[in-house]
């Protein structure tokens, strides 16, 4: 696999470093979990299959678990001769608790210079909300995702999907493979410093006409992508199901308003976002309302144009063509994973669903660290690792 070889000891928790983490071992990375005394939260985090939560099974598969007090002398030496053999370390605690621990960047490349170290925080390393505790909610809404994630009551809606946890997870991925890649050639290593907000606004590059070109806020309800556009919107059927128009080219609105007879409003679908094509919108309200979900399905299905009916999450997941991508897996117990979007078509990913016990693996690590078992059995009494 295309990450065979390559040792990653990961010190992050939640979703954005395990989950970038989880990718590079469904690859082939050796990825060695470093868990708090508590282990994983997300151990305990929402429902459970077969004993295991859900996200833990999703962000967790195919590591190690490692327990060491990194407040303890022992387990830091420990920790010190675990990094001389890894390649990445990830870290997502508040930016200045690495270097309080004697864990940080500075520290690791005296020890392994080609280390690829990443942390990842709310706000960046630098700047003054640098120290803020936030989560993905607090930084999307810092960041102005939640003001244009707007209902049709024009008030700010919760998001639905963690876009500055996902966001900073696939930043990180993407960086840490680039700097792995450089290492290869020079033997150097390198620090990311990732924000989760930085992450994210990187992803406004479709959203930021009205910002950059007339210095305002958006008003969401009238701009291209959040409902200003006919062809690109919302509407609710007969039946109370709802359906979406997801392509504002002007060949689909011709197709489309062709089909429905109203080739007058073909015109209206040229002009920018907003009131121009309210008629349009209202056109499409009524009709779409006039029949059920499983008429226009019928309709639609002869119409060349983006479309699809909004579907529930456990019915869409459960998609014949989402099986066919092998985006839904299952293990032999019978429980369910979400697949490897990645697909390489030599050396594929091989997504491993063991999942480790707490610690599991501490003292097969430190055995191979040089440890004896006497000297491993002391270091349990001394709380260097429960």
């Amino acid at each position: 696999m295309k990450l065979a070889g390559i040792r990653v000891l990961d010190l992050s928790l939640f979703l954005p470093g395990p989950h970038f983490t989880m990718m590079m071992a469904d690859h082939g990375a050796e990825v060695i979990a470093l868990e708090p005394p508590g282990g994983e939260p997300v151990r305990n985090v929402g429902l459970k299959q077969n004993g295991e939560s859900v996200w833990f099974r999703n962000v967790f598969r195919g590591k190690k678990s490692l327990n060491l007090n990194l407040k303890n002398e022992a387990g830091k030496q420990a920790f010190y001769k675990l990094c001389e053999s890894v390649d990445v370390i990830v870290e997502a605690f508040r930016p200045g608790v690495v270097a309080r621990l004697g864990i940080d960047y500075e520290c690791i490349r005296k020890i392994n210079p080609g280390i690829v170290y990443c942390s990842i925080s709310a706000y960046g390393q630098t700047g003054p909300k640098r120290l803020d505790p936030a989560h993905d909610l607090s930084v999307q809404a810092d960041s102005g995702a939640v003001f244009i994630n707007q209902g049709q009551d024009g008030n700010p809606a919760q998001p639905a999907m963690p876009v500055a946890d996902m966001a900073g997870s696939l930043m990180a991925f993407s960086g840490v493979l680039m700097a792995l890649l450089k290492c290869q050639q020079t033997g150097q290593g390198d620090y990311l410093d990732i924000s989760m907000q930085d992450s994210l606004v990187a992803w406004y590059a479709n959203v930021m006409g009205p910002p950059f070109a007339e210095n305002r806020s958006p008003n969401p309800q009238q701009e291209r992508s959040w409902g200003g556009a006919a062809m690109y919107n919302i509407y609710q059927t007969q039946d109370g199901k709802h359906l979406t128009l997801g392509g504002s080219e002007l060949k689909f609105a011709h197709n489309l308003l062709t089909a429905l007879g109203r080739e007058d409003l073909i015109e209206l679908c040229k002009l920018p976002p907003g009131d121009g094509q309210e008629p349009v919108r209202a056109f499409f309200k009524k009709t779409f309302a006039s029949q059920s979900i499983n008429h226009w399905q019928t309709f639609l299905k002869q119409v060349d144009v983006c479309w699809s009916q909004v579907r529930s999450l456990n019915e869409a997941i459960r998609d014949r063509h989402l099986a066919e991508r092998e985006m839904l897996l299952t293990d032999e117990q019978g429980n369910y994973h979400l697949g490897v979007p990645i697909k390489f078509q030599n050396e594929p990913a091989k997504p491993d669903f063991d999942l480790p016990e707490f610690s599991q693996d501490t003292q097969k690590i430190l055995l191979e660290l040089g440890y004896t078992e006497p000297q491993i059995l002391q270091m349990q009494a001394d709380k260097a690792f429960l």
